[in-house]
């Protein structure tokens, strides 16, 4: 933006131009003073006022600075366009930023020293406009008669007239987008009064846009109010409508209610950030949290953050709190090894919010992770065990995580990750060596190619580059080598003589016995998880339950299900009493069977749906069996394409929110 500006101001200058239009200036006076100046808060156009700020800052200086150069007077800048001369306080200067920039703004105005450790993009965009000038592309006094040449728009609201909030989304609408985290701000603070905006801004909005470092993680703090958004109310809100979400969720803006919800907006925002920075302060805590960050779980936060809150409020131990941090883990990093896909994670993160009983907490979030079955389900030790064994460890972004998961387990002296690297014992070199083919037998390039990159064959060391494609004696034996590492993952290796298919596979089973141990599947005893086993209905329903379905019927009812079930694995059928139905978390589509023709009810609502051959009919106010407000009959194969149309509507509303 600053480097646009420049650019506009030098082609006018160049080109001889009359003027410039930059926008406009959308403001609301505050309450008159008899006495002071008068002030304004700025709705629209702060980059805008901040830029030719910082570029008018930068020039005054240049005077200061360069006495000699008598084209340009600093003074006079710095008295009409920078300071009020005859300002007190915070009055003193025309124009004050939100908290989190408004000293480094005072500064650079005083011409204060500011460290230079201080990070700032007030800062960095002062030095660009420095640095223009000093290039001297225009002189200084051009600049400073292009500044002048600049036309703007300036409007000024009536505030017993006008709702500033609603102009100010009206204004943002278009052009550069505000972040979502900016937005619900100025939703929440617009419409107090100045003293109790300030109040909370300083006491809430900016200690939690601190926690974010908010002008480099402001695409953290937008993802936190999708997930406190979710944590609150169950819904997952679509990423683009976290905001229209925020308001209709929000709507009470009286000082209380604006009150309580920063405080607490505040606090979760302080246990989403202490898990995703690792940053509590408490060593065993963040401990855990490194390993969660690794993982980048991300899409567990709303649950992480309601078992936070219910650690904080003593609800359940710190214990209790680690061990369903570790269940998490384990639960995403058994997934990621097992191949299943992660894209509904975070309906089941949200599932579990509701699923937790504080009078039997651990067991009840124990006893959740038990019960998922079909796309959702907790791998099995087997199936974790099966897959973890030939999994090619070496090419996941987890492979140091999982590396000093196994070193680090138990143990008394963990080692830092980031002083090793990851050694194959067997080398990646295509060209093995004469010693390796021999140690690895006739078909030693189908067992590289099998085994290289997997558990069994990687280890870590602090001589990776000495070691190289050296033979395997070799490597036990030399300076760094493998006997003389006090590294867990080289017990088994260092009791070797050679190294090949048997050995790998042997170290494989000792370390994936190791890995039930490290990521242990979630036990209770059946009397224990009988407490939290659904009640059962004693009629079990089949497709052959329903009366109704004729040979015709039937075919129909073949073709659609076949279509809806290949949409996606994480579509599960039911067979009701009365319909059947197709849900991912609720039910998006139901088949209600009759003799020549089936009768689908579709959960949409009618307004929402696009039906360009009007087979949709509005069942908004009529009760029926199945959920959702548009029914459908299909009674030809022929309308098969057109009815999938519909329901991929209805299944991509519950999918949207799928990170």
């Amino acid at each position: 933006q600053c480097e646009k500006l420049w650019t506009d101001i030098v082609n006018m200058q160049k080109n001889n131009k009359i003027g410039h239009f930059v926008g406009s200036i959308v403001n609301i006076s505050e309450q008159a003073m008899p006495t002071g100046v008068q002030k304004f808060m700025i709705i629209d156009g702060q980059q805008r006022m901040t830029t030719l700020t910082l570029m008018l800052i930068a020039l005054r200086d240049y005077g200061y600075d360069h006495p000699e150069d008598n084209t340009i007077n600093p003074g006079g800048i710095n008295g009409m366009c920078i300071q009020n001369d005859y300002g007190m306080g915070e009055e003193k200067y025309k124009m004050l930023l939100s908290k989190k920039d408004k000293d480094i703004l005072i500064k650079l105005v005083d011409r204060a020293p500011i460290d230079e450790s201080v990070k700032s993009k007030l800062i960095d965009n002062y030095n660009f406009f420095v640095k223009k000038i000093n290039e001297k592309e225009l002189t200084p006094a051009q600049i400073f008669e292009g500044v002048g040449k600049l036309q703007i728009v300036n409007i000024t609201l009536d505030r017993s007239q006008d709702d500033p909030q609603l102009i100010f989304e009206s204004l943002n609408s278009t052009g550069m987008d505000l972040s979502k985290s900016d937005l619900i701000r100025n939703y929440m603070l617009m419409g107090l009064s100045p003293d109790e905006q300030d109040g909370i801004y300083k006491n809430y909005w900016y200690p939690m846009e601190d926690l974010f470092d908010y002008s480099r993680g402001t695409w953290l703090m937008d993802r936190f109010f999708k997930h406190y958004l979710t944590f609150k109310h169950g819904k997952i809100p679509v990423e683009s409508k976290v905001y229209d979400d925020f308001k209709n969720y929000y709507q009470n803006k009286t000082y209380e209610s604006v009150l309580a919800l920063s405080e607490d907006l505040y606090r979760c925002a302080k246990y989403y950030t202490n898990i995703y920075y690792a940053n509590s302060g408490d060593k065993q805590l963040d401990y855990v949290f490194k390993d969660i960050k690794a993982l980048n779980m991300d899409v567990a936060s709303p649950f992480l953050i309601k078992v936070y809150c219910d650690y904080e409020n003593k609800v359940i131990e710190k214990d209790g709190f680690i061990e369903i941090l570790r269940l998490c883990e384990t639960y995403v990093f058994r997934r990621s090894i097992t191949g299943i896909p992660t894209n509904s994670l975070n309906k089941t993160f949200n599932l579990a919010v509701r699923s937790i009983i504080k009078d039997n907490y651990i067991n009840s979030v124990k006893a959740f992770f038990i019960m998922l079955d079909s796309y959702k389900e907790f791998p099995s030790d087997e199936d974790f065990v099966d897959k973890l064994k030939f999994k090619d460890i070496y090419n996941m972004r987890t492979r140091n995580y999982i590396l000093s998961k196994f070193e680090n387990f138990d143990n008394k002296s963990p080692i830092t990750i980031e002083n090793y690297t990851v050694e194959h014992i067997m080398p990646q070199n295509k060209n093995l060596s004469e010693a390796w083919k021999n140690a690895l037998g006739e078909n030693y390039d189908e067992i590289q190619k099998k085994y290289l990159h997997t558990i069994g064959n990687l280890t870590l060391t602090a001589y990776n580059s000495e070691m190289s494609d050296r033979s395997f004696e070799d490597k036990l034996n030399m300076h760094g080598g493998f006997r003389e590492s006090a590294l867990r993952l080289n017990s088994y290796v260092v009791k070797q003589i050679t190294w090949n298919k048997d050995t790998i596979e042997q170290r494989a089973d000792e370390l994936c016995e190791l890995a039930k141990s490290i990521w242990k599947y979630p036990v209770l005893s059946q009397e224990e998880l009988s407490e939290f086993l659904p009640e059962i209905d004693d009629e079990q329903y089949s497709i052959e339950s329903y009366e109704y379905l004729s040979d015709k019927s039937m075919k129909l009812y073949d073709a659609l299900d076949k279509k809806i079930l290949n949409i996606s694995e994480d579509i599960k059928r039911e067979f009701k009493k009365l319909y059947i139905a197709y849900k991912v978390e609720t039910n998006f589509v139901d088949i209600i069977p009759q003799k020549s023709k089936l009768r689908l009810v579709v959960n949409m609502k009618f307004e929402d749906v696009i039906d360009p051959k009007n087979i949709c009919i509005n069942i908004t106010d009529k009760s029926s069996w199945g959920n959702g407000d548009i029914e459908i009959f299909y009674n030809d194969l022929s309308q098969l394409d057109d009815i999938m149309d519909i329901i991929m509507q209805s299944y991509k509303l519950q999918s949207d929110d799928v990170e």
